[in-house]
């Protein structure tokens, strides 16, 4: 194993997962600590100079929707895998500034106004499966050209810590579709970099 395979041992303070069932409430950050902590000693695929991208968490039951905690989950990875040292690659952001007299403004979940082509080499992602009094999450890092499962982590978050939004949620269905923005594979080459990886409709 050589030393950017082991980064991430050098540079994680905390040993040790995270006891969900410890955590006060509203405390998602603190359990994506614990999946990446799991996800990150699991993997030796990955180093600081692999590019890596986040998606939403999605429902296990379509795969196609997400809701709050879905992104929520996501934007907690972001963070937390970069604070490990990962390469990671926002692909929302669409290259420019756009300014408004609401705000300024450089995401974008409309896939008309990102970059056609990024590399990117992994993707984390997961999936949620609501239960009684909680939510399991199954986080996983894949090879965005071979699909292949390099580092899993699991959790279980309990409904007090998740807070009002998961009661209010098993009434209201208030799932959004994930249409646009998806990673896909791409048969096209970016400068002829086979980790072009394509974002479309």
């Amino acid at each position: 194993m050589t030393d950017d395979d082991d980064f991430y041992y050098k540079n994680q303070q905390v040993k040790g997962e995270i006891d969900s069932f410890e955590l006060p409430r509203h405390a998602i950050n603190d359990v994506v600590k614990g999946l990446a902590f799991q996800m990150l000693e699991s993997s030796s695929f990955v180093n600081t100079k692999t590019p890596v991208a986040v998606a939403s968490f999605v429902d296990l039951k379509d795969l196609e929707s997400t809701n709050w905690l879905g992104n929520q989950l996501s934007e907690s990875f972001v963070h937390e895998l970069q604070r490990h040292g990962l390469l990671i690659v926002d692909f929302k952001t669409t290259g420019n500034i756009r300014v408004t007299k609401n705000g300024d403004y450089v995401f974008s979940r409309d896939w008309q106004e990102l970059p056609e082509r990024q590399i990117i080499d992994y993707v984390v992602t997961g999936t949620m499966t609501e239960q009684a009094d909680g939510v399991i999450v199954n986080a996983r890092m894949i090879g965005i050209q071979s699909k292949v499962v390099v580092a899993t982590a699991q959790a279980f978050i309990p409904a007090w810590v998740i807070g009002d939004e998961f009661i209010q949620q098993q009434n209201v269905n208030n799932n959004v579709k994930m249409k646009d923005g998806m990673i896909i594979r791409s048969r096209v080459r970016l400068s002829h970099n086979e980790r072009s990886v394509g974002i479309k409709k």
